[in-house]
C-alpha cells in the first residue's frame, strides 16, 4: 500500500512501524534489537517525571541512551506541569530528540498518582501539561493516549485537538479507554474519527499482531503509522515482516530456526553487557519466555532455564535446546 514518509519534526522515519514504550520491557538492548530488525522508531521506557528520583539505578538506566540511533524518543510520565516541564528539559539535556507523554498507561500505580491515562478526566490540566512541555524544550514533543477513561466517556477526540493546538507533533492512540486495560478487542473507530479532525500524524496502536493486521488497520483509521507492543515481546522480527508487507503485499516466512537463536543469542548477550551478568540473567527469564512460548518443550525448558542464574549457563542452555529442536528431538 502507498504510505506517505512519517516525519516528527525534522525525523523522517524510515518506515511507519513504530515501538510502543513498555515499562520493563523495552530497555535499551529490545530496543536496539527493534531497530536493528526493522522498526522505524523505538520509544524509551516510561520515565518519572519526578527528577529526586531519578538517582535510582531503574531510572539510571532508563536514562541511558548512550550510542543509540537517532531520533532517540524517551517518554516522560507525570502529572504536574512544571514538574513534567522539567524532566523534558532535562532529557532533552540528555540527548533525548523527541520528547514523548505518557497519558496512555493504565496501570494502577501509574493512575493513582494522577498520571498516564488517569489524566484524561481533566482535559484543563491536560493542556497545561503538553503546553508547558512544549515550551519547556527545542525537540518535538510526541503524545500517547487512549480513546478516553471509560467507554460511556471516550473523549480521545478532544484531547487530540488539545494536543494539536497544543504544538504536539505526533499522536499515538490506543484503541482503548484506560477501565478496559488490555481486554477486549481494541477498536479503531474513535482512531479514525481523530485522524479526520486533526492534521498531525496519527498512530494506531493496539492489537496489531501481524503484517495483515497492520494494514487492515491502517486503512481502517487513515493513520499514519501503527504502533507494536505486546506483540514485540520475543518476537522483534515483527517490524521487517509488516514494512516488507505494507510496502509489497508479500509475506515473508517466519525466521528460521537457527536465525532465530542468533537474535535471541544477541538479546541475552546485550542484557548481559548492559545490566551486568547478575541483574541481566533475571531480566533474560522474561524475554526467553516470550522466544519460545509457542516452540515445543518450551513449558519445561523454561522451568529449568528460570532457575539458572549465570549468564554463561543461560548461552549454554539456549544453544542445547535449540540444538535439540533442530534435531528434531523435541515433541510439540
Amino acid at each position: 500500500m502507498d504510505l506517505a514518509v512519517l516525519s516528527i519534526g525534522p525525523y523522517q522515519l524510515p518506515n511507519p512501524v513504530i515501538l510502543a514504550p513498555m515499562a520493563g520491557v523495552t530497555d535499551q538492548p529490545f530496543r536496539q534489537l527493534c531497530r536493528r530488525l526493522g522498526a522505524g522508531l523505538v520509544v524509551s521506557e516510561m520515565v518519572t517525571s519526578d527528577t529526586r528520583l531519578w538517582s535510582t539505578r531503574k531510572s539510571q538506566l532508563r536514562l541511558n541512551h548512550t550510542g543509540e540511533p537517532e531520533p532517540r524518543s524517551v517518554q516522560i510520565a507525570g502529572g504536574d506541569p512544571y514538574m513534567m516541564a522539567e524532566a523534558a528539559r532535562m532529557n532533552q539535556d540528555f540527548g533525548a530528540q523527541i520528547i514523548d507523554i505518557n497519558m496512555g498507561c493504565p496501570a494502577k500505580k501509574v493512575c493513582n498518582k494522577a498520571a498516564g491515562s488517569a489524566l484524561l478526566r481533566d482535559e484543563a490540566l491536560v493542556a497545561d501539561i503538553l503546553e508547558a512541555v512544549v515550551a519547556a524544550v527545542q525537540v518535538p514533543v510526541t503524545l500517547k493516549i487512549r480513546t478516553g477513561w471509560d467507554p460511556t466517556n471516550r473523549n480521545g477526540l478532544n484531547i487530540a485537538r488539545i494536543a494539536e493546538g497544543s504544538g504536539i507533533q505526533a499522536l499515538a492512540v490506543h484503541g482503548r479507554t484506560r477501565s478496559e486495560l488490555y481486554t477486549g478487542h481494541a477498536e479503531y473507530a474513535t482512531i479514525a474519527a481523530i485522524k479526520q479532525a486533526i492534521s498531525i500524524p496519527v498512530i494506531a496502536n493496539g492489537d496489531i499482531t501481524s503484517p495483515q493486521k497492520a494494514r487492515e488497520v491502517l486503512q481502517q483509521t487513515g493513520a499514519d503509522a501503527v504502533m507494536i507492543g505486546r506483540a514485540a515481546q520475543g518476537r522483534p522480527w515483527i517490524f521487517g515482516e509488516i514494512d516488507y508487507f505494507l510496502r509489497t503485499g508479500n509475506v515473508l516466512p517466519e525466521p528460521a530456526l537457527a536465525i532465530q537463536q542468533g537474535i535471541l543469542s544477541e538479546h541475552l548477550t546485550a542484557l548481559h553487557q548492559f545490566y551486568g551478568a547478575d541483574h541481566g540473567a533475571r531480566i533474560a527469564r522474561k524475554h526467553v519466555g516470550w522466544y519460545l512460548q509457542t516452540l515445543p518443550g518450551a513449558g519445561e525448558f523454561r522451568r529449568s532455564f528460570n532457575a539458572i542464574t549465570c549468564a554463561d549457563q543461560q548461552h549454554h542452555a539456549i544453544e542445547q535446546y535449540f540444538s535439540r529442536l533442530l534435531e528434531g528431538d523435541l515433541a510439540a
